[in-house]
């Protein structure tokens, strides 16, 4: 139950993080990097007398029928949660902080926001498996029914949407929203890597040690270990290396420890992306 309190409020936290980047910071600007809501700062254009946020909820909810249509009720409570989340926060935000402009006379600057505070938001409800569904649920049912690459297709599609703007804003707003799209991903995977980055451990240390050192980790760090015994080839002792995966902010910790208990052991430090099992995500 609390994993999934856990969970509620990091989609919630991530949602409305996007909403704020969106608003503040695509809309005003008429930035279009891809996806329903570049959609709909498109079409904004093309249909004044309906805004920004009304489109992006008109497209979400026509996009999860289809989605309840053709993939089922289960295709994703996540999903349509974030979805409709999104397309209110838009909507409220709209009423409570009505925009003319934007907010500063720096495009670059405003194009830096609006990248980096919806990839973030996007970083949050990915690592939750969750997103703001939208073109997803169309590459959802292109995945079910047909052998599509679905990573290409909304690729493309979103360079389409880029693209587009050039036509209805102009050649700069066109260039800001190609530029946005291509550091939309790499942001988001870096925000990804930093959520789920851990730190694989090996400790070579003298057979007498390793007890020490094991009591060490599990004790003080709350990680497991898992040893290995060995033999040290240049000095021919007995030795044993041990494994353990630990948080990055405990990789201090560790070395402090590790040199008041054997001053010659060895310690290998690596970064692992992804950890799964017990004291990290479920498998």
């Amino acid at each position: 139950m609390n994993e999934k309190i856990k969970n509620f409020i990091t989609m919630t936290l991530g949602t409305l993080v996007t909403a704020a980047g969106v608003y503040f910071f695509k809309f005003p600007n008429n930035f279009s990097t891809g996806g329903v809501s570049g959609i709909a700062v498109l079409l904004a254009k093309i249909m004044p007398d309906i805004s920004t946020s009304q489109i992006v909820l008109i497209i979400n909810i026509a996009l999860l029928a289809v989605g309840f249509l053709f993939l089922g009720k289960g295709f994703g409570g996540k999903t349509a949660y974030c979805s409709m989340l999104l397309s209110f926060s838009l909507t409220i935000l709209e009423k409570l902080c009505p925009m003319s402009a934007p907010l500063t006379h720096q495009p670059v600057i405003e194009l830096v926001f609006a990248v980096l505070i919806p990839s973030f938001g996007s970083a949050l409800l990915f690592h939750n498996n969750a997103s703001t569904g939208g073109m997803e649920i169309i590459a959802m049912i292109f995945q079910k029914y047909t052998n599509m690459n679905m990573g290409k297709a909304l690729l493309f599609s979103d360079a389409f949407i880029a693209c587009s703007t050039v036509f209805v804003f102009g050649f700069e707003t066109g260039l800001f929203s190609i530029l946005g799209l291509l550091s939309k991903s790499l942001i988001v995977d870096q925000v990804m890597k930093g959520l789920t980055l851990s730190k694989s451990c090996f400790i070579i240390t003298d057979a007498s040690c390793c007890e020490a050192v094991c009591q060490c980790i599990t004790k003080s760090l709350h990680r497991g270990a898992t040893i290995i015994n060995s033999r040290g080839y240049f000095s021919g002792d007995d030795k044993c290396v041990i494994i353990s995966v630990i948080r990055k902010n405990q990789v201090h910790d560790l070395r402090k420890e590790i040199k008041s208990i054997d001053e010659n052991a060895f310690l290998i430090v690596n970064d692992t992306n992804q950890a799964f099992g017990r004291g990290f995500a479920t498998i």
